[in-house]
């Protein structure tokens, strides 16, 4: 994965004005879009496409100061139509725009380019399991929320503590089949999980494919697949967290396993009563990479 996300870069030195297929790019480096997005965000700690804009836009600068050609050239180089379209990216990236960069050498707010490189993790063994699951069905309460990297995620808190305590009981007796009791459910996902971006976050138990659910909840249908099953505990949700930034960073570069299109579950299996420390699973879609 890591030379994969290295010639990812290469690409994109090589590409600087093209639109961002990263569908073909993912094609050509043997994987798919899904699992390349997702890799490189965690490690970079930012979305590929925010990588590729910055990067552009440093380079881009470097034509601007040199002075050497029209801005209107510059902007048709890196993939605008018009110094209007150019001068407003070139702002959102560096705060100021390429006239007054041209006239005063700055300010500036260079990306350099990225590297990925191998670090000899995995002093503390991960506990994962994978799992081949027939199709099954998410039922529960859904809701539109935004996407939180790190610490609660206030959204979730509300629509949760807005469920009746007699509806998490309804829920906890249709539970029916893995992943077992209440979940918490993340899907349509952002491709490249940028911070902020809405997801669909449903509260809710799993069923068997066939079986009948009351009409007033929401459901997702998930078809038969394997899965890779993480175990966290610790303080909650940091031990969680920290867990879901692994399968990234140690798990997936170094397992013959990518992440594939689907629902990302997590059971709590305890709770301390306040939730402040919690034993979870993640249940991650994947397939043979």
């Amino acid at each position: 994965m890591i030379g994969t996300l290295n010639r990812l870069v290469d690409l994109v030195e090589r590409d600087t004005a093209g639109d961002l297929d990263v569908a073909a790019w993912a094609r050509s480096l043997g994987t798919t879009e899904h699992h390349l997005r997702r890799m490189f965000s965690s490690l970079a700690g930012m979305p590929l496409s925010e990588y590729v804009r910055r990067r552009r836009m440093t380079l881009a600068a470097a034509d601007v100061v040199r002075g050497e050609r029209d801005l209107l050239g510059i902007a048709v180089d890196h993939g605008y139509g018009s110094t209007e379209a150019f001068a407003r990216a070139f702002r959102a990236v560096h705060g100021a725009g390429p006239s007054e960069v041209r006239r005063n050498g700055g300010p500036l707010r260079a990306q350099p380019r990225l590297s990925f490189q191998l670090t000899v993790r995995g002093a503390d063994p991960m506990d994962v399991r994978v799992v081949d699951r027939p199709a099954f069905r998410l039922v529960g309460h859904a809701a539109r929320v935004p996407l939180v990297h790190e610490g609660a995620n206030p959204r979730i808190a509300e629509h949760v503590a807005a469920i009746p305590a007699a509806e998490h009981q309804r829920l906890k007796a249709l539970s029916g089949t893995e992943p077992k009791g209440l979940l918490s459910v993340s899907d349509d996902l952002d491709p490249d999980r940028a911070e902020g971006t809405e997801l669909t976050h449903l509260h809710g138990v799993a069923v068997e494919a066939g079986a009948s659910v009351p009409g007033d909840l929401d459901v997702l249908e998930v078809p038969a697949g394997t899965w890779a099953v993480f175990r966290s505990s610790g303080p909650h949700p940091a031990a969680l967290q920290e867990t879901w930034a692994a399968t990234a960073t140690e798990w997936f570069p170094s397992n013959p396993w990518r992440l594939r299109p689907g629902p990302e579950v997590v059971a709590v299996l305890e709770r301390a009563d306040d939730f402040s420390t919690a034993t979870c699973e993640l249940w991650l879609p994947v397939e043979p990479a």
